[in-house]
Formats: C-alpha cells, structure tokens, sequence
C-alpha cells in the first residue's frame, strides 16, 4: 500500500495517525498517553515469579503502567533471568497492554533511529533485506564495525540505504549516548520509573511511507517545525483534524463486525481471546466465477481491514465457495500480496486442513476494538439476549 496523506490529531490523553492512499483510509493508530508504549524503556520492580512451562519462569513487573507487565525469564541471546520479588529490572515495552493482558517487556533492548538499530547486548552488525545494493550494505557494515565500541550490535534499517557514511556514524554516537542516559537513570531513579521515551510516532510514518508520502496533516506550529526537518512535502496545519478528514467517522465503522463488499457479499469480524475470525459471505451468490471474484475482492479487503482495524496473533478466514486448493491458490497469493509491505510482520500460512486460511501477525500494539471498548461486565463479552 502506498501512502499518500498523513493525518495527526490529539487531545489532552491521547493523540492518532491517520494514514490515507488512493482509495481513502487504510490505518489509524491511537496512542493513550497515559499507556507505557511500545518501545519505551522502564525501570520495573518484580513484583511476582511465576512457573511457566518446561520448568522456565517468567515475572510479573511493576512499570507503572496500573497493569502488571509480563517478564519471561528466557530471552534468546540473554542469559537466563534469576531474579527474586522486590528486585529492579531495566525493561523495554515490546507489545502494549490490551483489554485485561499488562504489556509484554523484554531485557533485550532495542533503540531505533533513522538509519540503525543500536542493540547493546548483541555482537554483529546485520542488515535490512531491502537494501539491494549489496556492494553498499558491505561497505556500510565495515564501517559500523570500524566505529563500534566494545561488544555491542547494530541492524542497518532500509533508509541507510539513502544515507552517506558520515550520517551512519553520527547516529551511532547518539543512539550510544541514548543507551548511556538509560543506565545513568536506572542507578539514580527508583522503580517503577520510565527511563526512556522514544519520539512522537508520527517521524517513524513519515520515514515508513516517504517515497509516496504527498501531504502531512499536523495541529501545532511546533509540530510542523518539527516535521518540516524530516519531511519536505506539503504540511497542512488544522485542528480537529479527524473530523474534518472524516477519521471519527471511520473509526466507527472499524468497530462494526460487518462490512459490506462493493460487489455484493459481505464480511464478518469476530475478535476473540484466543483469536480472530472472518466469515465472507457471499449472500446468495452462487456463480462459481463470481464467487470467485468476491473472493479475491474479501481477500483485499481483508487486509486493507487487519491494519485498519490493527487485528494480530491469529487470523482464521473461511472464504465462500469451495475451499478446495485449486481454487483458493489465487487468494492465498492475492493476501500475500496485500499484505507484503506490512510493518507488523504478517505471514500467510496457507489452507488449513479444514479448509480456511490463516495468517499470524505480529502484535504490537492493541487493536481499534481493545482501545475504544471494554468487555460487557453483565454477559462477560457474549453480546446475546434471550428471545
């Protein structure tokens, strides 16, 4: 999907993005300022000790989030956790709370920039596999190993590719300072304290989309400044942005189960704990080829409706029609498609033996539904009545 427009908006507690392409919008984020958010890095206390599987343990962490987060002692690449109650632990949010789950934290620290990623606990240099230029990626990571510093590892994110040398090197020192500043927190602050809070979002969508990014929506002078340092395109100041871009409008609709297809038809998207569910209808069509046209008009949808709606973990679709391989081949490579360019992580893992389709995404942060509802207290989320 090719982005085009950029809409930001906030209010006291939370600010949202908004991100339009040609067909009008594909992905709204909404950020709680009040939430400990992905990515931020905190000074937690253990709180508890928890017996996991294969005689592992994990802990419950206090990072002053009102929820508990989720700590497993085992990290690839990490030494196993022996930690006890009381204990302070230096975390990063790697997936947000959501409904009644704390957020997920790991000890495995990541800072991102523009061009790198700084990990302080490993001990190479790798490359993004979107950089084509492979005499430039060697040259790139000779020099990063040139400019490292003791044992400490870096990943060339795709824009390194636009960068000079120079530009390279600079970034390494200040993500190093950055990490720097976390430590010196971490001995003088008391826990639960945040000890770093990584930048407005919003700079990481303008440099996700920039090659096809046209026009930036933003709501405050300071903000456009800021903007105006990453971004030379159109920037337009407005308040109230999502309603006068028809956000609010969308984000109603994006709560809705159903959604109906152009061409008749129409799906249905169930959230459960364990996972997501999507029912297409094809409403009394019986047409093979014109099932098989709605088919592959849901299989767009589908994915334009997981980042919209920001669905993750599994994802179960039963298509209409026969779910014979023969025939849901061209939809299995249709959501592939749609789906390529997702900075979630998304994978299609192909047709079940039952005869649906399933894709797990990554899940980084809460979903449309896990931010705007709460589960019913009276029917416990059913959502039925007696007749």
């Amino acid at each position: 999907m090719k982005a085009q427009k950029i809409v930001y908006d906030r209010n006291d507690e939370a600010f949202g993005i908004a991100i339009f392409d040609d067909k009008g919008l594909m992905e709204i984020d909404i950020f709680d300022r009040t939430r400990a958010l992905e990515g931020n890095v905190y000074l937690g206390r253990i709180v508890k000790k928890i017996k996991l599987a294969d005689d592992k343990f994990g802990f419950m962490v206090n990072i002053g989030d009102g929820v508990e987060a989720f700590l497993n002692s085992y990290e690839p690449a990490l030494k196993e956790a022996n930690m006890n109650e009381g204990q302070s632990v230096v975390v990063q949010v790697a997936q947000e709370k959501r409904a009644e789950k704390g957020a997920k934290v790991v000890r495995n620290i990541q800072l991102v920039g523009t061009y790198l990623v700084y990990c302080p606990f490993k001990y190479d240099v790798e490359a993004s596999r979107k950089i084509e230029d492979a005499e430039k990626v060697a040259k790139y990571i000779k020099t990063v190993r040139e400019n490292s510093v003791g044992q400490e590892g870096w990943i060339l994110r795709t824009l390194a590719a636009e960068a000079n040398e120079e530009d390279i090197v600079a970034e390494m020192k200040v993500l190093r300072e950055t990490y720097d500043n976390i430590r010196k927190k971490a001995r003088t602050l008391q826990a639960p304290a945040l000890l770093f809070n990584k930048e407005n979002p919003l700079m990481e969508y303008i440099r996700r989309y920039r090659d096809t990014l046209q026009e930036v929506v933003v709501d405050t002078p300071n903000l456009k400044s800021e903007v105006e340092t990453i971004f030379d395109g159109n920037i337009v100041l407005q308040k109230d942005s999502f309603e006068e871009y028809g956000v609010e409008d969308a984000i109603i609709d994006a709560l809705n189960c159903s959604v109906r297809l152009k061409n008749g038809g129409r799906l249905q998207i169930e959230e459960t704990r364990a996972f997501v569910a999507i029912d297409v209808d094809s409403s009394g069509i019986r047409n093979t080829g014109e099932i098989d046209n709605l088919n592959i008009e849901a299989a767009k949808e589908i994915a334009r409706q997981i980042r919209l709606r920001n669905l993750a973990g599994k994802i179960i679709i039963d298509f209409a029609g026969s779910s014979e391989y023969r025939f849901m081949k061209r939809i299995i490579d249709c959501l592939e498609e749609e789906l390529a360019d997702d900075a979630c992580h998304s994978r299609v893992l192909g047709l079940s033996r039952a005869g649906n389709i399933e894709i797990i995404r990554q899940r980084r942060r809460p979903s449309l539904r896990d931010i705007y509802t709460v589960e019913c207290p009276t029917c416990n989320g059913t959502g039925r009545v007696e007749p």
